[in-house]
């Protein structure tokens, strides 16, 4: 299991963003309705369709499956010497719960994000790479830990893969 979430860390960079890319990108490929007026145009869809995603967020127990998830995260970002630094000092209850806000978010889920970007919440942090890496993977352990299936747990980190860039400071 370490090999795979090992694996899966390393695999963050630009390949998993170019999953991300690809498969979680607006599908505007869909059927356009029939106009009776020439002088009316179809419009894309204000809203991405994501193919096969329609119920991630239910895969993950909604809201509460998500709190679960964040609290048994945080218990092991805290005991990992890579990710402490950056929990234990801070606002854990508040950061649970941006995550979770987060995290519904990007399952389309009926929530609204009010954290800062995550450029704006790492600024100054001295994230590095380990670090990172450490935190994807206690966060795999506590996806698995809460039963939630490989497929789903790989495209939360797929969609979260983008982030990379903005929270490793370089």
């Amino acid at each position: 299991m370490l090999k795979t979430t090992l694996s899966l860390a390393l695999l963050l960079g630009a390949s998993t963003a170019a999953y991300a890319q690809e498969n979680l990108a607006p599908n505007y490929n869909v059927a356009e309705p029939a106009v009776s007026d020439p002088s009316i145009k179809p419009t894309a869809p204000t809203v991405p369709v994501i193919t096969d995603d329609e119920h991630l967020y239910e895969t993950f127990g909604g809201r509460e499956g998500l709190t679960a998830l964040m609290d048994d995260a945080m218990a092991r970002w805290l005991q990992n010497p890579k990710t402490r630094p950056f929990f234990e000092a801070a606002d854990q209850t508040k950061i649970k719960a941006l995550l979770v806000e987060q995290f519904c978010v990007i399952m389309h889920g009926p929530c609204t994000y009010s954290g800062r970007t995550m450029a704006e919440a790492h600024r100054g942090m001295n994230v590095k790479e380990g670090n990172f890496y450490g935190l994807v993977e206690e966060l795999q352990v506590a996806m698995n830990k809460r039963h939630i299936p490989f497929r789903a747990q790989n495209r939360l980190i797929a969609a979260l893969a983008p982030m990379h860039r903005d929270i490793i400071d370089k």
